[in-house]
């Protein structure tokens, strides 16, 4: 494993971002149990998510970044493929993983804690080196966010990985 100085300029502030949402999770009074994810056949679990705070994610979309794994590899979307999370009132989350769409729940679990309750989404095979099924499988376990610098950064429990979004645009 790398040493702090042996890291790119780019990595450091991801390595301490990461640092900081692991503190903030692992800080956490509440423990939420993960919801439940898709099975291969495409039927969604029924376990709804905690009840909905509104909150300044409400009306935003966000378009992904990168995938940064505890592991330290980096997945980053192919050119032109479209990775976004629209965050609507009432607690309704809308979802564009490369060539499939989808439709879930999201919900505030306390202060800077956030769970997906369970995404329909089509099935189409994306092309090669999509990563629509990693994005979609990452948004099951997140469990916390930080907004910084008009960022958004989503980590997952147990040390899995922080997805790094951008503002997209802010929905009516």
């Amino acid at each position: 494993m790398p040493t702090l100085y042996e890291l790119q300029p780019g990595r450091i502030l991801q390595t301490v971002i990461g640092v900081a949402l692991l503190v903030l999770v692992g800080c956490s009074a509440r423990v939420t149990p993960a919801p439940a994810a898709a099975d291969q056949s495409g039927a969604a679990p029924s376990a709804p998510p905690p009840a909905i705070v509104q909150t300044g994610l409400s009306g935003t979309t966000w378009q992904l970044v990168e995938i940064a794994a505890m592991d330290d590899r980096v997945f980053m979307p192919a050119a032109g493929a479209r990775y976004e999370l629209t965050f609507e009132a009432g607690g309704v989350l809308l979802v564009q993983a490369d060539c499939n769409r989808g439709r879930g729940t999201w919900a505030e679990t306390g202060s800077g804690g956030i769970v997906f309750g369970p995404i329909a989404t089509t099935r189409m095979a994306c092309p090669p080196g999509s990563l629509d099924a990693r994005f979609l499988s990452s948004l099951s376990y997140v469990r916390s966010y930080v907004l910084r610098d008009g960022h958004l950064y989503l980590a997952t429990m147990a040390d899995g990985a922080i997805l790094h979004l951008r503002p997209l645009s802010t929905v009516s």
